[in-house]
């Protein structure tokens, strides 16, 4: 059972008459015993009168899955199999990073039927969002008091990633097209094969003029180059704890996640294939041997559960996790941390083994935008002593970017909002270079 505030002003009412009472001389002492005795009894009353939360089945209507930051809406559906109407307040038992309103649901459901009741969601966290339980309070006609019970409802939603790097999508697809044969590429490298002929235009590269055709057709054809499909891309995405800090707005995590799907969007739309695992010393989410359209959605799905584990990446594990991915692959990307020298050993160590002879090596990171603004405030004691730290910080930086280039990798380091694009436009110089 439960009481409502109304409890609470009855019984302060009978302090009226102990206080008058008393001023008179008289004793009043009996009167209020009598005055808490009824209370007890139209307490008593009104919870017996009050319908059974028990007779109450609770049904779900759920999206399967939401972006995070999306508004969605949780039906709650009660069904009352008893022969008494229900009326009262319901709340949802979902977890707090769910974004449901804190107010209690008035409900008023019939003997026999069933009412829906909308439950605005607002997610603030991926992975699996989970409620176990509706508690229902059902009120006594009076409103002192009434009947309260827990009533199991599971449900869950998968909140998926946000990737709101999708705007540069449609850009770089642009300019992927431009490549894929509707212009020559001007060097043409490993990674080119031939595609079709066309008119020459003034501006194009003259070596691509193709002879024997100009002869055929009387006017001079040019050979076009498209890059090469069917490349394989592995992605690997540390989990580990260099993943938990925060840059911008979010987790160096998250900025890793977004590189990766615009990455394989793009390497989607070129024709290759692509591959993807989140590591630290377990494998988090895998993804391998999807290709299509259904990469991306197959992509969101196993990411969304992925957080940052407070534990050092094994880089030897997660690099033999890229290995079983694909042996040879054409591009190598590993998100993760270059900014800590101690924290990086492990990993500059193991970064030779995967640098070999027909595969790049890109590393990106996420860096903090602070850190440059920090480096360059004065004025006050404690500035100096900020602008300090963060020079230091962009040193460190800079030690480990250069020992990532001197093992042979490509070092891509940006703001969580430029660092997807810049990865992607370095997988298209690669393409026009005719080294992917």
């Amino acid at each position: 059972m439960y009481v409502t505030g109304r409890l609470a002003i009855a019984v302060a009412l009978g302090a009226v008459p102990v206080v008058v009472l008393d001023a008179a001389g008289a004793s009043a002492w009996h009167v209020l015993l009598a005055w808490l005795a009824l209370c007890a009894a139209a307490v008593a009353s009104d919870v017996a009168a009050a319908a059974d939360p028990r007779a109450l089945r609770v049904m779900r209507d759920l999206p399967a899955r939401v972006r995070l930051g999306e508004q969605t809406t949780a039906v709650l559906r009660l069904v009352n199999t008893g022969a008494r109407r229900l009326h009262g307040r319901a709340r949802d038992g979902w977890q707090p990073t769910a974004g449901a309103p804190s107010d209690r649901i008035p409900i008023d459901v019939p003997a026999g039927e069933s009412r829906a009741y909308r439950v605005p969601l607002l997610p603030r966290r991926r992975g699996e969002l989970r409620t176990e339980f509706a508690v229902v309070r059902s009120a006594g006609p009076l409103g002192l008091a009434g009947r309260q019970r827990v009533l199991p409802a599971a449900g869950a939603i998968r909140v998926l990633p946000p990737f709101t790097s999708r705007r540069h999508l449609a850009s770089r697809v642009a300019r992927l097209r431009e490549l894929d044969g509707s212009t020559s590429v001007q060097v043409r490298g490993q990674g080119t094969e031939f595609d079709s002929l066309r008119e020459y235009v003034r501006g194009d590269d003259v070596r691509s003029i193709d002879w024997r055709a100009t002869a055929r057709a009387a006017t001079t054809m040019l050979r076009t180059w498209r890059p090469e499909r069917d490349r394989h891309v592995v992605i690997v995405i540390d989990s580990g704890r260099t993943a938990a800090a925060r840059v911008g707005d979010g987790t160096r995590l998250d900025a890793a996640l977004e590189a990766a799907l615009l990455l394989a969007a793009l390497a989607q739309r070129a024709g290759d294939h692509v591959h993807v695992v989140a590591f630290d010393r377990l494998v988090r989410a895998r993804v391998t041997g999807v290709d299509g359209p259904a990469l991306l959605p197959e992509l969101v799905d196993a990411l969304a559960s992925v957080d940052a584990q407070l534990i050092d990446t094994d880089w030897d594990a997660a690099l033999a996790q890229a290995r079983r991915l694909h042996p040879r692959p054409s591009l190598l990307v590993l998100l993760t941390a270059q900014e800590s020298v101690d924290a990086s050993r492990g990993f500059l160590g193991a970064l030779p083994s995967v640098v070999r002879a027909g595969t790049v090596v890109l590393v990106g990171t996420a860096t903090d935008s602070t850190l440059a603004d920090a480096a360059a405030s004065r004025g006050s004691r404690d500035a100096f002593y900020r602008a300090a730290g963060a020079e230091a910080a962009l040193a460190a930086t800079a030690r480990v970017r250069r020992a990532v280039e001197r093992a042979g990798a490509v070092a891509v380091s940006d703001t969580p909002e430029e660092l997807p694009p810049r990865i992607a436009d370095r997988y298209l110089a690669l393409k026009r270079a005719g080294r992917l």
